[in-house]
């Protein structure tokens, strides 16, 4: 799984890292992280609010830290298939 998190470095965004980090680590799934800073990038995924979360090319989260359960679901099977 490939994970973007869209934001200009703020703490929402850091807090955003950190939540998704701590569920791949505690599932045991193996994950690619990339935090994307540039505001045309961002603007690119059609995101105005930030932090947004992007998963394998699709966003899946704008605006403000998602909740731990809203995470966890991303890493669902039915989410993977």
């Amino acid at each position: 799984m490939e994970f973007k998190v869209l934001g200009t470095g703020c703490s929402n965004c850091r807090k955003t890292v950190a939540l998704i980090e701590q569920v791949a680590q505690t599932k045991g799934v193996p994950i690619g992280l990339q935090k994307v800073e540039d505001l045309k990038d961002i603007m690119s995924y059609g995101i105005m609010s930030t932090p947004g979360v992007v998963i394998d090319g699709k966003v899946v989260h704008a605006g403000g830290v998602p909740s731990r359960e809203k995470v966890e679901q991303w890493f669902t099977s039915e989410r993977r298939a």
